[in-house]
């Protein structure tokens, strides 16, 4: 499969398990990354932290939720730190400054929400909710 950038990517494979932790090995002293789902509504991207390697803080035009596969990590969203252990997840707003930083190895699944569009009236479509 060929990506419109040309890149080949290695999607997992579809309607099978896959276990999260196996999508990305750590690597001594490094951050591994690997795309696992990628269209027109966002990305979801696997990634694994050796102890001490982090993302240095920057900002996404997009919404992000984090979370924690294993070990743990301090994330810095709007300059407030979030210690996130295993299990744990962290919603990451579009525009906020954020950085991640690894307390000790920890693998994560980065989910990307692109923006929706707004309708002409101004305020973003309500799904799953009732009227009168």
């Amino acid at each position: 499969m060929r990506c419109d950038r040309g890149e080949k990517a290695e999607k997992i494979p579809v309607a099978t398990a896959v276990a999260v932790s196996d999508l990305t090995p750590y690597a001594e002293g490094s951050i591994v990354s690997r795309t696992v789902a990628e269209n027109s509504a966002g990305t979801i991207t696997a990634f694994s932290f050796d102890e001490g390697q982090g993302l240095s803080e920057h900002s996404a035009p997009f919404d992000a939720i984090v979370h924690v596969i294993e070990g743990e990590a301090v994330l810095t969203v709007g300059g407030r730190k979030i210690t996130a252990p295993a299990g744990s997840m962290v919603v990451m707003p579009a525009e906020i400054p954020h950085s991640v930083k690894a307390v000790r190895k920890f693998k994560m699944l980065l989910i990307m929400l692109r923006a929706r569009k707004k309708t002409s009236c101004g305020s973003a479509r309500r799904i799953g909710t009732k009227s009168g």
